[in-house]
C-alpha cells in the first residue's frame, strides 16, 4: 500500500488524503500482516465484518443510557456504507495496479467482496410534528450531558447540533427559511447565505465567488472557482466537473443585496487602510482575506441556534433550495443546471421529498382527475401559498382569484 501511494502522483490533494486515511485506519491494521500473493476474499470480507462489529459496539454504547459508556465512545464515528465502498475502492485500485504493473496477482479479491448497498439519504422536511419530537429529543440529549457531567463544559451550539434528528438530511419549510433570513439579515455574510438558500450554491462555491464573476448587467453569476478544505487547510481551485463550472441567474433582490454588500466591503477597505489584503472575492473577512469555509459554517450554526430553528447543516440549505425549486414547479433540467449536477436523473433521485402541502395538493389533483370531479383541482403549491377556498365559484376561478399568494422563499 505504501508503494501504491508513492506511485499515485497526479491526483487531487483531497483524493490523496482519502487514500492515505483508508490505508492508515483500515487496510494496514486489518490486512497489513498478509502477504500480497496470499490475500483472499475472506480476508477482505473479515475486515468489513470487523468494521461492522465496531459500528455495533458504538451504537450499543451510545444507546446504553450509561453516562460513562456514552462518554467512552464520544469521539468514535461509525463507518457508513458509503465509506465502506470507498475503502474497498481504494484497495481494489491498489490491487489492480499490482496486477497491471507488477503482475503480482492473477485475480483481484477486492472486486468480488459483497458490501451493503449505499442508501443515499433523502431530504426530509422539518414539519411541525418532527420539530416537536426533536425538541423532546434535544431536551433528553441535554439531560444526558448533564448526567455525564458535561453540561458545564458543553458548548450549547454543539449540543444543539448533535441532538438526534429524523434524517441526516433535513430541510426547512418556507416559513422556517423566512425566519432564518430575518435573523441572518444583520450578519455581514447574509447575502452568502441567501445565495445558498435560493440558488443552491455549495459552501465552497459561495466562499469562492469572485467579483469578476458577478455580472450585474445580465443578472447572472459565474461559478468558476471554489475554496474547499483539505483537513483544516483551505484549498482554492476550479470546480471538479464541467457541470459544476456554470453560470446561474440571480433574482433582482439578491442582486441589489450584492451591490449593497460591495459598498459595505468598500467601507471596510477604507477602514482597514494598509492592512487591507485585496483577494478579489465577493465575500471576505474584515480586512479582505478569503473566508475559511469552516468559519462560514460556524456562523451559520450560531444564527440557527439564536433563531430557535430546528438544526440543519449548511449543505442542507442547498438541499432546501433544490426542494423548493421542484415544489414551485421549476423544470427539472433547470434545477439540475442551477445546482451543477451532471445529470437530471441524479437531481430527480436525490430530491424526491416534497413539502407536505405540495404533496397534499398533488393528491387532490390526482383524485379529481381520476374521479372526474367538477371542482377545479388545486395546483401543487409550496407552503406559504394558499389554495383556492373549498367551493370557490367558477367566476372567481375564471378571474384568477386563487386566494392570494406569497413567494416561496421571501426576499426579506
Amino acid at each position: 500500500m505504501a508503494e501504491f501511494l508513492k506511485r499515485k502522483r497526479a491526483i487531487e490533494p483531497t483524493t490523496r488524503r482519502s487514500y492515505e486515511s483508508h490505508v492508515r485506519l483500515y487496510l494496514t491494521p486489518y490486512l497489513g500482516n498478509i502477504r500480497l500473493d496470499q490475500l483472499r476474499v475472506s480476508d477482505i470480507a473479515g475486515m468489513f465484518d470487523a468494521i461492522e462489529e465496531f459500528n455495533d459496539t458504538v451504537a450499543t454504547e451510545r444507546a446504553s443510557g450509561d453516562p460513562a459508556r456514552v462518554l467512552a465512545v464520544r469521539y468514535r464515528r461509525p463507518v457508513g456504507p458509503t465509506s465502506m465502498h470507498r475503502i474497498r475502492a481504494t484497495l481494489r485500485h491498489a490491487l489492480n495496479m499490482a496486477i497491471r504493473q507488477d503482475r503480482l496477482l492473477d485475480f483481484n479479491p477486492a472486486s468480488v467482496v459483497e458490501l451493503p448497498a449505499i442508501d443515499r439519504p433523502k431530504p426530509v422536511v422539518w414539519t411541525e410534528e418532527k420539530v416537536m419530537q426533536w425538541r423532546k429529543d434535544h431536551a433528553a440529549h441535554l439531560n444526558l450531558l448533564h448526567r455525564a457531567g458535561e453540561s458545564r463544559r458543553a458548548d450549547p451550539i454543539a449540543a444543539y447540533i448533535s441532538a438526534p434528528r429524523p434524517s441526516s438530511v433535513m430541510v426547512w419549510t418556507a416559513e422556517q427559511t423566512k425566519t432564518f433570513q430575518a435573523h441572518a439579515r444583520k450578519d455581514r455574510l447574509f447575502v452568502l447565505y441567501r445565495l445558498i438558500a435560493t440558488r443552491g450554491l455549495r459552501r465552497g462555491e459561495s466562499v469562492g465567488l469572485r467579483k469578476v464573476d458577478v455580472n450585474y448587467a445580465t443578472c447572472r453569476i459565474g461559478i468558476h472557482w471554489q475554496i474547499t478544505q483539505l483537513g483544516w487547510d483551505p484549498i482554492q481551485d476550479v470546480p471538479k466537473t464541467d457541470a459544476s463550472d456554470r453560470e446561474i441567474a440571480v433574482d433582482a433582490e439578491t442582486l441589489t443585496l450584492l451591490k449593497e454588500h460591495d459598498k459595505c466591503q468598500r467601507r471596510e477597505r477604507q477602514a482597514a487602510g494598509e492592512d487591507w489584503a485585496e483577494s478579489g472575492f465577493v465575500f471576505t473577512d474584515e480586512i479582505g482575506r478569503p473566508l475559511h469555509p469552516q468559519h462560514v459554517t460556524d456562523r451559520f450554526c450560531g444564527i440557527c441556534y439564536q433563531a430557535g430553528l430546528p438544526p440543519i447543516r449548511l449543505h442542507d440549505l442547498r438541499h432546501g433550495a433544490a426542494t423548493a425549486m421542484l415544489a414551485a414547479g421549476v423544470d427539472i433540467k433547470i434545477v439540475q443546471e442551477t445546482l451543477g449536477h451532471t445529470t437530471s436523473a441524479f437531481t430527480r433521485d436525490t430530491y424526491t421529498s416534497v413539502y407536505p402541502e405540495a404533496a397534499a395538493a398533488a393528491a387532490e389533483a390526482t383524485a379529481a382527475f381520476l374521479t372526474g370531479s367538477p371542482v377545479p383541482a388545486p395546483r401543487p403549491v409550496p407552503p406559504g401559498r394558499r389554495t383556492p377556498r373549498p367551493g370557490q365559484d367558477a367566476k372567481d376561478a375564471a378571474a384568477g382569484d386563487t386566494g392570494g399568494t406569497v413567494t416561496l422563499l421571501p426576499t426579506s
